[in-house]
This record gives C-alpha cells, structure tokens and sequence, in this order.
C-alpha cells in the first residue's frame, strides 16, 4: 500500500521542577538559598528526509512524546535539558493542526522542520526569588508543562507532470516507456492503485511524472480512488492529460476527456486553471479519423494535443523533447492552503478549564497544575503569591461565574479547597 495520510499525537517534555534549597555549611553563616533552575522540556520537530517517500512508517507509530526536562537541585545547579524528538517525513508533506484545520507547514524539501510542539522551560529555584526583603524564600516554580496536539500529515508527491486520465487510458504504459518506472501494466481497468514515480531524462535534462491513479466520474466527491489521490497532481507544473482514442473499453474519449476536466474543476478551481496538455494514446489502434476528429475538437478548446502510441513508440520521441524542454520553464505551482505560525503559548496566558468531577467544581490545566506544584501551602508568602495568581488568571472570576458558593468545596487540580472570593489581599488566607 501507498501510505499518502496520517494522523499522529506529538508532545513536548515538561520543563524540570525549580528546586527548593539552603546552603547549609560548617564555618558558613547565613549561607541563604542555592535552589537551581529546572532543565526545559524537549521540542518536538518534524522533518523532511530523502530516505523517506510515504507516510507508512506512521501507520505502526502514532505517539511522539520528548524528554522531560530534569529537575534542579542544590548548590545553584541546573537540571539537564532534554533532547528534541525529530520526527522524519517525507519531502512533499503538509502538517496541518488536526482540531483547526490549519496549514502550519509544508515541508517541501529535505532539511525543511518545523517545531510543532515547544518544550517546555523549567521552573525557577527559589535562589532566584530572593531578593532584599525576601530572604529565604521557601518555594520555588515548577516547570511549564509540555504541548500536546494531533496532526494530520498528508503527502503530495514532488513530480513535475502529473499523468491524468480515465482508467486504461495507458498512462502506467506510457510511463514505461519514457522512464525507467516499472508500473504494474493490465489489461483490465483500475490496475494502477498507488501513484507512481518515474524520472524522464536525457543528455543533462530530466523530470519527474507521476501516473496518478485513474479518476472517474465524481471522484471530486470521493467516488473510486479519485479523491485520495487527486491532490498529488496539486504541486505539478503540468498536466498530461491521456485520453483513449481507440475507444476499446466502450468509453467515449470526448466524453472521458470532458468528465476529468470536470472533476477537477469540481475539486478545486486552480487545478482547472493549470497548464494542461492531450495525450491521444492508443493511435496504433484507433481508426485515423477518429483521432483527426478528437484533435480537431480538442485543440480548438484551448488545449496543445499530441498523438503517442506507447506500443509503436509513435511520437513518443517528440512528447518526450517538448517535456524536457517546455516543463522546467513553466512556474512552480503555489498550494491554496497558506501556512500559518503555530502560536504555542501567548503571553500572559493562562491555560485553564472549569467542569465538575466528584460532584464538585473543578479546575484543571497546565496552568493550576503548575501553580499547585509552585506553591509551598505551609509558607505565608508562597501561599499569598498563590492567591494573587489565582485572581490573576480570572481563575476567581470563572468560579464566580459558575456560581460557586461561598466556602463550598472545590477541587484544584484534584485537591480540596474552601472557596472564598475577594480576600487575596488581606491577611486571612482564602483558600
């Protein structure tokens, strides 16, 4: 199998926790707090290598998950920053936010990478809080908890000239002939299942072709094959556009030629738009005027048309110098998508969810995950800081909203508290 799509879970490490710390040494007084910093999180990255051509590996491996970061210790040491996680894709492959919908990628050549999840940074020791009214600060920050998304990978193969055409319309043939691709060739409609590559070159000039499986009749719509593998003729500069001319499958090429053309309006508008040139295959066996009506009526639509019998090699010496000569020149086509920069964590956000689990209001997310592991409850100041946060992050307002009561329990990140709005600035602690 042609593997073309794929949906994986990435995530990135959490940043090591902040470490909470005291030098404490014979013949050193007040030696105050050597709590260090935690590690950051691994990132996670993919990237475009040659040694890949489909997306089959993800069939098997769907979760990449980096390294935490390690966390800091004592004397002012720093945990150990994890590693990135690469993730290798083929070159031609589009990374979409799988929930948005959103193009955030196109890896295009081997080395491309984007960073779909940013690891995060560790968390800040409590050497770091000290200042001069804040001596030994007993706590310290935990690290910034890791990214977690799904993507949708889709490959669009890198060819030149996409081969188009109704089924057994000699498109796997004729791509036998002008390269050195060795597609499987039958004599029954459908043979082709996967899309195929082959390099036509000659003295210091090549291409890339891609017989793309055959589309039928509301492929645009998802009937047949047509649609998972429409989109590979999307990055070609041309279209090679075989039609039929024996009519030995009971098909009217006029009719057959008309309905791709169709269906690639109907998918989408710019491939209609596309340089696009006719391949009359088969003349070797056609009936002479059929073929001088087919050019006549075809080349008056617009397009230029060439006569090839893949079995005769008839004209197909002239196809092949006007592709090396004609198809570097056309421009490079331009995807509809546009590619956004993935927005991992805004400033000054807080990342939060209010719901109710145990019969009770609940807070969950990054954000009070790290907050509860910031805080060191036994410590006025740490806990007082704590507070501040908490209105801050509209944590308050969002438990007031949900019409929390008074001194009703609530859990934070699955601990109890008593709730109590609008007292984080006076003395009594209020949660």
């Amino acid at each position: 199998m042609f593997y073309d799509q794929a949906t994986i879970e990435v995530r990135s490490g959490n940043g090591g926790n902040g470490c909470v710390s005291f030098r404490r040494e014979k013949y050193i007084p007040d030696g105050g707090p050597d709590g260090g910093h935690g590690g950051r999180g691994g990132d996670v990255i993919l990237r475009a290598a040659e040694s890949k051509n489909t997306l089959q590996d993800f069939r098997y491996q769907r979760h990449f998950f980096a390294k935490d970061g390690q966390n800091g210790s004592g004397n002012l040491r720093t945990g150990a920053s994890a590693d990135d996680l690469i993730v290798e894709v083929p070159g031609g492959t589009l990374v979409f936010d799988d929930e948005e919908g959103v193009l955030l990628a196109d890896l295009k050549k081997a080395g491309d990478e984007i960073v779909v999840a940013k690891g995060g940074r560790g968390g800040r020791g409590n050497a770091s809080f000290k200042n001069s009214v804040r001596q030994a600060p007993k706590f310290a920050s935990a690290g910034v908890s890791g990214v977690e998304r799904t993507l949708r990978l889709e490959l669009r193969l890198l060819a030149d000239v996409a081969l188009l055409g109704y089924p057994n319309a000699g498109k796997s043939t004729l791509l036998s002939v002008i390269s050195a691709a060795k597609p499987k060739i039958a004599d029954y409609p459908f043979t082709t299942i996967r899309p195929v590559l082959g390099v036509v070159s000659r003295d210091a000039s090549s291409i890339v072709v891609a017989d793309v499986p055959g589309i039928i009749e509301n492929a645009s719509e998802g009937a047949g094959m047509g649609l998972d593998f429409l989109r590979h003729a999307e990055r070609s500069r041309l279209l090679l556009h075989l039609v039929d001319a024996s009519g030995l499958y009971g098909v009217d090429p006029l009719e057959a030629f008309h309905t791709i053309n169709n269906e690639l309006k109907s998918y989408k508008s710019s491939m209609a738009e596309k340089e696009q040139w006719v391949v009359l295959s088969k003349t070797d066996v056609a009936d002479s005027e059929i073929v001088d009506l087919l050019e006549s009526e075809i080349s008056m639509e617009g397009y230029r048309v060439f006569r090839v019998s893949a079995v005769t090699h008839s004209g197909v010496n002239e196809l092949i110098n006007a592709l090396l000569s004609e198809v570097p020149q056309l421009p490079a086509p331009e995807l509809e998508e546009e590619a956004e920069i993935p927005l991992y964590r805004p400033k000054e956000a807080y990342p939060f969810t209010i719901g109710r689990k145990q019969g009770m209001i609940s807070v969950e997310g990054p954000f009070i995950r790290e907050l509860m592991l910031s805080t060191n409850f036994s410590d006025t100041e740490s806990t007082r800081r704590f507070q501040r946060l908490i209105v801050k992050s509209g944590i308050e307002a969002a438990l007031l909203e949900a019409e929390v009561e008074e001194g009703e329990t609530i859990l934070l990140d699955g601990s109890h508290f008593e709730f109590f709005a609008g007292s984080s600035d006076e003395d009594e602690l209020y949660l």
